[in-house]
C-alpha cells in the first residue's frame, strides 16, 4: 500500500490520474479518506464517499477503492511508484505518438501546398507561354497587315495620280 496504518493518506502517494478535479476538491476527498468514517481493518466502500461529478470510468473509480483498501506490505511502494511510472512513461510515449502523427501530418500539408503551388506555376508558366504566342502571332499579323496598307496606300496614291491624269485628258478633250 502507498501509506502505513496511523498514517494520513497523502494526494501525492497516489499515481496520477487525469481528472477534473479541482486542487480544493482533491483535498477534500482526501480528508474524507484521513476521516475515521469506518472501523480499523474494515474495507472502505464506495457508498461512504458523497458523490462528486468526475470524470472517471466506474473501473478507475473502483481501483482507486482498491488502492485505499490494499493492506500495507513492505514492497507496495514501489508497485504504486511503478504504476506512476508506467502511466507517466505511457503518457510519454503517447504523446511523442501524438506528435509524431502531428508532424507526419504538417509534412503532408507541407507537401501538398508545395505541389499545388508547383501545378499553380506549371499553369502560370504554360498560360505565359500561350499569351506569348499569342502575342508574337497577334504582332506578325500586324506586321503583314502594315505591310499591306502599306501597298495599298501607295496604289491609292499611283491611282488617284492616274485619276487625275485621266480627268485631265477627259477635260481637255472635252474643251476641244
Amino acid at each position: 500500500m502507498f501509506f502505513h496504518e496511523g498514517e494520513a493518506v497523502q494526494p501525492s502517494y497516489f499515481p496520477v490520474l487525469e481528472t477534473t478535479f479541482t486542487p480544493s476538491e482533491i483535498e477534500e476527498l482526501f480528508s474524507l479518506v484521513n476521516e475515521p468514517a469506518f472501523q480499523e481493518g474494515e474495507a472502505v466502500q464506495p457508498s461512504y464517499f458523497p458523490v462528486l461529478e468526475t470524470t472517471f470510468t466506474p473501473s478507475e473509480i473502483e481501483e482507486l477503492f482498491s488502492l485505499v483498501n490494499e493492506p500495507a506490505s513492505s514492497g507496495s511502494g514501489s508497485h504504486g511508484s511503478n504504476r506512476a511510472v508506467r502511466s507517466t512513461h505511457e503518457r510519454k510515449l503517447r504523446r511523442k505518438e501524438s506528435n509524431r502523427e502531428s508532424a507526419r501530418r504538417s509534412r503532408w500539408r507541407k507537401k501538398r501546398h508545395l505541389e499545388n503551388l508547383t501545378n499553380q506555376l506549371n499553369r502560370f508558366k504554360m498560360e505565359n507561354r500561350e499569351l506569348r504566342n499569342r502575342l508574337c502571332f497577334t504582332m506578325h499579323d500586324n506586321l503583314l497587315l502594315s505591310v499591306e496598307n502599306e501597298r495599298l496606300s501607295s496604289e491609292y496614291v499611283t491611282l488617284m495620280a492616274t485619276l487625275s491624269d485621266l480627268y485631265q485628258i477627259l477635260g481637255t478633250m472635252i474643251s476641244q
